[in-house]
Parts: structure tokens; sequence; C-alpha cells
């Protein structure tokens, strides 16, 4: 079976993402997150996944992720089963960037140390890592505080370190469960405008988990969910009368 890379080179779509019937059932079936998801995200697409709290948005991209693993259907990765993959691990590492709400920075370690972590999948010299997560602090704007420790950060400045975390491997796809749902309203803009750029100036295919409708209204399709389901697929505009 090829790995994520060799599917990468080998089996180009213009599908990131492709499901079909995916479900996922919890406490041995009492509990449906997911009850027959279809969906297809193209290379490059900004898509805000919405809906209420269990409606099955976090467990939709937790899947996408390869964070969790679907009771039923099929779930592909540029035409390739992300089932089939051996090494999740690896995919995880080289293929996705993860933004999370409750930022999961390392307490002990400093910004600069933060960014790096996921670079030791690949090996690198510790020079090179330094370089590269210096690189990317910088470009969120956080190049004077490269040595602080993340109870010396603000939230903001802690998810700035997050999403340079992300970015560490040069990933194709950005998953992003609420990133701004910790965040003050002006430090939630500031955030939420970075990943917009990101997506733009990179081209990365970007996937947003979202209960608030003005960030959704960022992106240029939005997924509503509800009980499991996809209820409406389209233009972030008119989600409103899907409400």
């Amino acid at each position: 079976m090829n790995t994520p890379s060799e599917s990468t080179e080998n089996a180009r779509s213009p599908f990131v993402f492709e499901a079909a019937g995916l479900k996922k059932d919890y406490d041995d079936g009492q509990v449906h997150a997911l009850r027959g998801v279809d969906l297809q995200i193209r290379e490059g697409e900004f898509v805000a996944i919405v809906g209420p709290s269990g409606s099955g948005k976090t467990t939709l991209l937790q899947m996408l992720g390869a964070l969790d693993r679907p009771t039923a259907g099929t779930l592909k990765y540029r035409r390739k089963s992300l089932l089939d993959f051996d090494d999740a691990a690896a995919y995880r590492a080289h293929e996705i960037g993860f933004i999370f709400q409750a930022f999961h920075l390392l307490p002990t370690f400093t910004a600069i140390e933060n960014v790096q972590i996921p670079m030791f999948e690949n090996h690198q010299s510790r020079a090179a890592r330094k370089t590269r997560a210096l690189e990317l602090l910088r470009a969120v704007g956080l190049e004077q505080r490269v040595n602080h420790f993340p109870a010396k950060l603000s939230g903001g400045e802690r998810q700035r370190v997050a999403i340079a975390r992300s970015l560490a491997n040069s990933p194709s796809v950005l998953l992003a469960d609420e990133p701004t749902g910790n965040l003050d309203s002006e430090s939630a803009k500031h955030i939420l405008d970075l990943i917009t750029s990101l997506h733009f100036e990179r081209r990365m295919t970007l996937i947003l988990v979202t209960h608030d409708m003005s960030v959704a209204s960022r992106a240029a399709r939005a997924i509503q969910m509800k009980d499991g389901q996809v209820v409406f697929d389209g233009d972030p505009a008119k989600l409103s009368r899907h409400a």
C-alpha cells in the first residue's frame, strides 16, 4: 500500500477528501455521532463546517485528520483510502496541520521549542528545526516572543504559536477546530485574519469547524451539520435560511 506521500505524488485528484456513507457510533452503538455523511472537498478550498454542539462537526474533522476511525463508510485522501494507510501518524505529521481551540502547547517548552515538535518526525537537524521554527514564528508576528513560555503569552499569542506549529512540516491541509473559541473578540479577529491569509498565500486546503456564523462567512463554502448529518452544503451567505 502506498504511503501518504506516495499517494500525493501518484494519484493527483481535484478532491483532497471524499467521504461516502460515513458513520461513527459510540457507546456500543447507542450514540450516533455521524449518520451517513457524503462529501467531497477540493484542493485549495476554504470550507467551514458549522452546527451546534453534538452535531458531529468535530467528529467529522477528527476522521479527516485520522484521529479517529469511522464505524462504517469510506473515506479517501487523494483517491487513496485513508482507512488503509499503514501509518496514520506519518499522515498526520506530513500531510495535515492541526489547530485546536485549547492550543495544546507544552507548558515547559518555549514558543520556538513548541513549534519544533512536529519536525522530530522528519529527523531534521537541531539547527534546521530551529531555523524553520523561527521563520514560522516571524510569519505569525511573534519574532519577539520566541523564547517565552506559554504561561507568559496571551491567548492570542498562544494560538499564533499553535498556528506556527501546525505549519512546521509544510502540510497541504489545515484542519482548525474552533480556533477562535477561547479568545476575546479582538484576538479572534486577528487569528481569523491570519488563518485566512495563510490559506490564500500558501494555497492550502482549509477546513474550519465553528459554531459562529460570522466566522463561517469567511469561507467560500459552508457545510452545516445537525444530528450527525449534512443538512446544508453551499454558499455561507445562505446559511441563515437553514439554521
